[in-house]
């Protein structure tokens, strides 16, 4: 007889006595994980049985494996996994994490050792070729465990992205509800404190993954949440917690080239959409002011959102701004009219309005506290004059 039938043969007594055990081998590492593997307990009944069934399928996988002839030429990681995993649901993944599953491979392969080296069970001749074996099957288990995680990972991931673009988008369309809310929270974020959107350009040759991964790192140094999304050519940044703003501008290296926008602060999720709307707005008519900050506050190009047409812009400049000007004392919006018609002169306006230039300088600082805008600064000075074009154009 040939050395190579003589090995057959004894392949296949080996794997015999093996495939006779395998019920018993499967129940005695269950009671083994029952007894000394506490992650163990904590899962419900199904999710044991499902791991029971793992154990099952992974001893009864290294009987047709080593009885196959394997031990020259080890099956494909893909085979394992199916024979092994495949049985199981993929929610499993979510229950037991890849380090337990590892534990599980390893429990189950010295449950398996322990009975061939010390037991009756094989013919002396065939326990060095079945331990030989295990220490080549149990490797490729472990290497099949880890593809069977990094898969669902990807999977997860995916849909983590997809959920947290939906997310941001509601956002944007002012459409946050309670199920907008649960979404969030379901892909990490955490905060029920202040928001502001971050607007711009998306980076060019950059997968979204990695984006979006840098970005979540940048919020975190700051002790911030953040959620991501492309929408065509623009990146959409939700930034909450304690003061957002402050952190927002952290951000500015991860956009592409162009204007990176901060909307107003909006005190949380819920009320997002506010900073979003002011946001994208600016980002649109950013354009008209090719000299602005990186990044620049959508509050700061009030004046080029107006012109566009952006009603909420125009409301508020008429009534945050013209309005408060012309309901207070001291002729204030006269005085900043006059200034800003003439040049951005006082002793013009003084002349101009009758009165001290002193008078006129003192005007000014208050028309400064009560609107935010000082019309002695050139962009405050356009703010306030389309503003007062506005106010006139709807006192008609």
């Amino acid at each position: 007889m040939t050395t190579g039938t003589t090995q057959g043969i004894s392949r296949q007594r080996a794997a015999r006595a093996l495939r006779r055990a395998a019920g018993a081998l499967s129940t005695l590492t269950t009671g083994r994980m029952q007894e000394e593997v506490a992650w163990f307990q904590e899962l419900s009944a199904e999710e044991r049985a499902w791991v029971g069934q793992i154990v099952q399928a992974g001893i009864g996988g290294f009987v047709d494996w080593f009885e196959d002839g394997a031990v020259a030429s080890v099956r494909s990681t893909s085979g394992v996994t199916a024979s092994v995993f495949g049985a199981a649901p993929r929610t499993l993944t979510g229950a037991i994490s890849l380090q337990q599953t590892v534990d599980l491979v390893r429990l189950s392969i010295e449950v398996l050792e322990s009975h061939v080296e010390d037991g009756d069970l094989l013919d002396p001749d065939d326990r060095l070729a079945v331990q030989a074996a295990m220490s080549r099957y149990a490797r490729e288990v472990a290497f099949a465990a880890a593809e069977v995680y990094a898969r669902a990972a990807e999977a997860r991931g995916a849909w983590d992205a997809r959920l947290e673009a939906l997310v941001v988008d509601a956002v944007l369309r002012a459409e946050t509800d309670e199920a907008v809310l649960s979404r969030a929270s379901a892909v990490g974020w955490a905060t029920g404190a202040q928001v502001v959107a971050v607007l711009g350009r998306t980076p060019e040759r950059r997968a979204d993954s990695d984006l979006f991964d840098e970005v979540r790192r940048v919020a975190r140094a700051s002790g911030l949440d953040a959620l991501c999304a492309v929408q065509g050519e623009r990146l959409v940044v939700l930034l909450g917690g304690l003061a957002p703003e402050e952190a927002a501008p952290d951000l500015v290296d991860l956009f592409g080239t162009g204007p990176v926008v901060i909307g107003p602060v909006s005190e949380d999720l819920a009320h997002a959409h506010v900073s979003a709307r002011a946001a994208l707005s600016a980002h649109r008519a950013a354009g008209g002011w090719p000299g602005a900050p990186r990044p620049v506050h959508s509050h700061q190009l009030l004046p080029e959102r107006a012109l566009s047409g952006d009603g909420h812009a125009r409301r508020f400049l008429v009534e945050e701004v013209h309005r408060r000007l012309a309901e207070s004392r001291g002729a204030l919006l006269e005085t900043v009219a006059a200034y800003l018609e003439s040049g951005g002169s006082i002793e013009a306006t003084a002349r101009e309005l009758f009165v001290h230039p002193n008078t006129v300088r003192y005007r000014l600082r208050q028309a400064a506290e009560v609107t935010g805008f000082s019309p002695t600064l050139p962009r405050d000075g356009l703010a306030l004059q389309v503003a007062i074009i506005l106010g006139r154009q709807s006192a008609r």
